[in-house]
């Protein structure tokens, strides 16, 4: 008969109520941080350089206008020359007036009038292009307009 008995130890079993609560803290803080991007980019465009530059405050209000080179073609080449983008499709600078007027009557009557155009224009865009655009959001009845760009300082 051996002196010393053999217990069998049992590992206490792992503690799992607080995990509910971490994995929605976790998810919580992805969904404040992850930007959703609405919009695929079918132009590439540099930002240009600014000196007298201010933040945006109110996200709802805006409007974007891409301008710049197309990133690909149909058959997959890479596109030439300059397009405008609206949402997810190409268009005229004639079409920016519709664009801009049905994109007002979505909003409520507050953002409505507060409602800003960013247009965010490669850098390389020629200004016959821009100008063209410009008279399309005069034609909208578009009051403020906003050209998207970087503080020089700022590393990219």
């Amino acid at each position: 008969m051996s002196m010393f008995r053999r217990t069998r130890r049992q590992v206490p079993a792992l503690n799992t109520a607080s995990l509910p609560d971490l994995i929605f803290t976790v998810l919580f803080f992805f969904m404040i941080v992850t930007h959703m991007r609405k919009v695929a980019l079918k132009v590439k465009y540099q930002v240009p350089q600014g000196t007298e530059l201010t933040r945006l405050t109110k996200k709802s209000t805006i409007t974007y206008i891409y301008i710049g080179r197309p990133t690909a073609t149909t058959d997959g080449k890479p596109g030439v020359g300059t397009r405008i983008q609206l949402n997810d499709k190409y268009a005229d600078a004639g079409e920016v007036a519709d664009y801009v007027t049905a994109e007002r009557n979505r909003m409520s009557p507050d953002d409505a009038q507060a409602m800003t155009v960013s247009i965010k224009a490669d850098r390389q865009t020629d200004m016959g292009t821009i100008t063209d655009v410009k008279q399309s959001l005069r034609r909208a009845n578009v009051l403020r307009v906003n050209y998207s760009a970087v503080s020089p300082n700022k590393d990219r």
